[in-house]
């Protein structure tokens, strides 16, 4: 892969960055932004869609966990089928006031769920318990979060390893833990994508 297109890839965006969202406030506001894109990114749905989706969300207000409880499912469902979301509206507004009833309850907020884990894994584990989070939405979530949460560090999807040999990129060459790091992983991803890998 020639020079330039490995400094392309350093370059790319962050999911997060193309909604806006500001990770690197480490603000618990932002990172439930991004934990809400993230569980809409991690349906079978197109990520046109999810991305509008989450949009719709915004401009509805609806982007704490609070202000999810207070909507509710009739408006929850509403937002998602706004959204084009209309495959998963009913499942995905269950899912949602499930887990910001919980996060609320147990932990105040995602902050704190990452304060009270141990380590990466446990971390990784107190996500899964939530009912509905999956390992495809937690390694979206924690991705993007590598930099800025020391606990955050899931790992390199295969998907990603392989996408990242096809074009000669040593991803060993780069800290995990940086953001140059994980916008070469999303880089990689749009190119996975972009050839049906």
């Amino acid at each position: 892969m020639k020079k330039t297109n490995i400094n392309k890839l350093k370059r790319s965006r962050l999911y997060s960055e193309e909604l806006g969202i500001k990770l690197n406030e480490k603000s618990d506001e932002e990172i439930f932004k991004w934990f809400l894109a993230s569980i809409l990114f991690g349906a079978r749905i197109s990520e046109t869609i999810a991305k509008y989706t989450y949009r719709t969300f915004e401009r509805y207000n609806a982007v704490t966990a609070k202000k999810i409880l207070d909507a509710g499912w009739d408006e929850l469902v509403r937002i998602l089928d706004e959204g084009g979301y209309v495959r998963y509206d009913f499942s995905t507004a269950d899912k949602l006031l499930g887990i910001c009833e919980i996060l609320v309850e147990k932990y105040g907020s995602l902050i704190n769920v990452h304060e009270q884990a141990k380590d990466a894994k446990d971390l990784e584990q107190r996500l899964l318990e939530f009912k509905g989070i999956g390992p495809v939405t937690v390694n979206i979530f924690l991705r993007e979060l590598r930099p800025f949460w020391d606990k955050a560090d899931p790992k390199v999807l295969p998907i990603v390893k392989k996408c990242a040999r096809r074009f000669g990129i040593h991803l060993d060459n780069y800290r995990r833990k940086s953001v140059t790091f994980v916008r070469i992983e999303s880089g990689l991803i749009r190119l996975r994508k972009k050839y049906h890998e």
